[in-house]
């Protein structure tokens, strides 16, 4: 099973993990054995403003009945097709699924190479004080 996983972290990690992959990409020492990969957020916003229900919906489409076009994806979920178009677009750059020719007729074919999601989000309710986590006294 290959699983895509989620997680809210702080920029600077994420521009330090970034840094990293691609090193390890030049140099090709990326390990794709344990079926699992990771997309990271530099804060929640951002992953609400990119994983909408409306986009979360469109990959549970894509993964549960493999269409094989844009076309046929944005009929699985009732959509405008230049809406669908758009989010396919955005879920691609951002790794989630891929866009794949070969569709009828030269289609492009979304194909979503997870077969679940995990996310984690740390979500702190009190702000760090001196880089120490706050503690709340009862």
């Amino acid at each position: 099973m290959t699983t895509l996983h989620i997680t809210v972290g702080d920029r600077e990690q994420v521009r330090e993990d970034a840094l990293q992959f691609v090193q390890a990409a030049e140099t090709d020492t990326l390990d794709d054995q344990d079926g699992t990969a990771t997309l990271q957020f530099g804060t929640y916003d951002d992953l609400v403003d990119s994983l909408t229900p409306l986009r979360l919906e469109l990959i549970q489409a894509i993964a549960e009945h493999a269409p094989e076009s844009m076309r046929e994806a944005a009929r699985l979920v009732d959509r405008d097709v230049s809406d669908v178009h758009s989010d396919l677009k955005h879920l691609e750059t951002l790794g989630i699924l891929e866009l794949k020719e070969g569709g009828p007729g030269g289609a492009m074919q979304p194909v979503v190479p997870f077969d679940r999601i995990e996310m984690h989000i740390d979500y702190p309710l009190i702000n760090d004080i001196d880089g120490d986590e706050a503690s709340v006294n009862a």
